[in-house]
């Protein structure tokens, strides 16, 4: 911790010190501009046109080039596969239509420069390049799906206005290669970001965050969670004096009674985050968003509302005083019918086609360790009832009878007993851990309406009485994979896995579950935390 002697101030604007200790620093995606003019304070508007000074944080032009490029080149590829669909449905149209400018120059024109510029067009201005949205979050999707359909739709008044007599057949074809192209391009420029956040720290944004410390320390914890997000806090200035930091360890430097300009400068930010009650000043932090202009610095604001993501969260402005309404969680309704439809469907359906696979496991686990195949086991479901679920038997016959020998040695902090290297696991059971094959029976709970495809981690019965946040999770069905398998598995702490199952819950949609469908696939291919 890194002591700042200054005045302190709990004031988000300009103290006054002594600049000449702030100096220009150089990082690989940062360098503050050396003639850096103050701009004024009173909120006067400049050009988006014409700014003085670009954003600090370059990560995303070289990134929306890239995505540009990649989009571009599935549009193009869309209507090569759009003109080969011609080519082979040609003969079968007898009349005139668009099928038969094939070839043509104005085809040509329409299908090659056109439509893929259309789409770039569309896609800016449905913002699926702002970096807000770039690099996490499922909302750069959903503007895509929303232009693919703008993109349908403006073609099909353009014919109609025509009179063209379009090829339906063309259109979905184009329209939908489009699509799947550019998402599947999306998705892999994301792992790629992700990739380069998590090993090199190359495309994030360095924060300074400003606040009382628990506050700031709380924002720190939650942006570090995942590297993936690409937010780095490199600082905190306390607003409530240095003294409240004296002898606590905090993870970087701590300032004070700085002038938070010049310590972005300092510590070579791009970002200002204010946390909690730091935003409580309109006033103030609508100074500080005066003092940011023109300088290339992103202010964020991030409330006391933590755990709660953005669908349950609304503005609704008052005579200028925004509110942050916050709606209950969605447990019940039409989605909710839908989610448990698609649980009994899968868990069916999964095991009618994997019947060959559970028999060939159910022979080798007889072949390790004389024994029933199945481990029952009774878990706490929803509301608190319990049910037997179903697992393939991993250990020795007498591993219950052996834990007792074990419990000192159990390396989980919270309700469950877990070991890397527990001696009771048989070595063809090791292997069903490591790739969660063990779990497959548990689609007969699903099948049962006892558990849900995604949900909280059933926990064990005989562990007494679930209280207080734990207790939480009881409001819906536990679930064979969840937040806490894709987010780490065993190597999470109890405190870390309630809180990850507890946001579930707080917060669950079907896209949420859909996306840990999917994350699910590669935790268990990388058999990360799986003992």
């Amino acid at each position: 911790m890194r002591e700042d002697v200054g005045e302190v101030t709990t004031s988000l604007h300009r103290p006054t010190t002594d600049s000449s200790r702030s100096k220009p620093v150089r990082y690989e995606s940062f360098e503050w501009p050396q003639q850096q003019q103050q701009p004024p304070s009173n909120g006067v508007p400049r050009s988006a046109w014409n700014r003085q000074h670009r954003r600090l944080s370059r990560w995303h032009r070289p990134y929306t080039a890239v995505l540009v490029f990649l989009d571009l080149i599935s549009t193009l590829a869309a209507s090569e596969i759009a003109d080969v669909f011609l080519e082979k449905s040609k003969s079968g149209f007898q009349h005139k239509s668009w099928l038969f400018l094939q070839g043509s120059a104005l085809f040509t024109f329409f299908a090659y420069v056109v439509l893929p510029l259309g789409w770039l067009l569309l896609l800016w201005t449905n913002g699926t390049y702002d970096r807000r949205y770039l690099g996490l979050g499922s909302e750069e999707f959903k503007r895509i799906v929303r232009t693919s359909v703008t993109v349908v739709a403006a073609v099909s008044l353009l014919a109609f206005a025509t009179k063209t007599d379009l090829s339906r057949g063309t259109v979905a074809t184009v329209s939908l290669c489009a699509l799947l192209f550019i998402l599947l391009c999306r998705v892999t420029a994301r792992q790629v970001l992700h990739l380069a956040r998590r090993r090199t720290g190359h495309g994030a944004h360095r924060m300074v965050l400003v606040g009382t410390l628990p506050e700031a320390l709380e924002v720190y914890t939650a942006v570090t969670r995942s590297p993936a997000a690409g937010l780095i806090p490199v600082a905190i200035h306390i607003t409530d004096g240095y003294a409240a930091a004296r002898g606590i360890e905090t993870p970087v430097p701590v300032y004070a009674g700085r002038d938070v300009l010049s310590l972005v400068r300092e510590v070579g930010a791009d970002t200002i985050a204010v946390c909690g009650s730091a935003s409580a000043e309109p006033g103030e932090l609508r100074r500080l968003a005066w003092q940011l202009e023109g300088t290339g610095v992103d202010l964020v604001v991030a409330p006391q509302l933590t755990d709660i993501a953005g669908p349950r969260v609304h503005i609704r402005p008052i005579e200028g005083l925004p509110l942050l309404h916050v709606e209950e969680p969605t447990l019940s309704g039409p989605g909710w019918l839908v989610k448990n439809l698609l649980d009994r469907v899968v868990a069916g359906l999964g095991l009618a086609l994997i019947s060959p696979i559970l028999a060939v496991i159910a022979l080798g686990i007889r072949l390790s360790d004389p024994g029933p195949v199945f481990f029952r086991q009774t878990r706490v479901g929803h509301d608190g009832r319990t049910f037997r679920v179903w697992k393939f038997r991993t250990m020795y016959v007498d591993a219950e009878e052996r834990k007792a020998t074990l419990e000192e040695l159990n390396e989980s902090d919270g309700m469950l007993f877990k070991m890397k290297h527990d001696p009771r696991i048989f070595a063809f059971g090791q292997k069903l851990r490591a790739t969660s094959l063990d779990e497959l029976p548990q689609l007969i709970n699903v099948l049962k309406g006892e558990m849900s495809l995604v949900g909280p981690r059933p926990l064990p019965a005989d562990d007494g009485d679930y209280l207080g946040d734990v207790r939480r999770r009881l409001l819906v069905r536990p679930g064979i994979t969840g937040l806490w398998q894709v987010s780490g598995r065993s190597d999470l702490s109890w405190d870390e896995a309630v809180r990850l199952d507890l946001y579930y819950v707080d917060n669950w949609s079907l896209t949420y579950d859909l996306s840990i469908l999917w994350r699910t696939i590669w935790v268990v291919l990388k058999r990360k935390g799986a003992y």
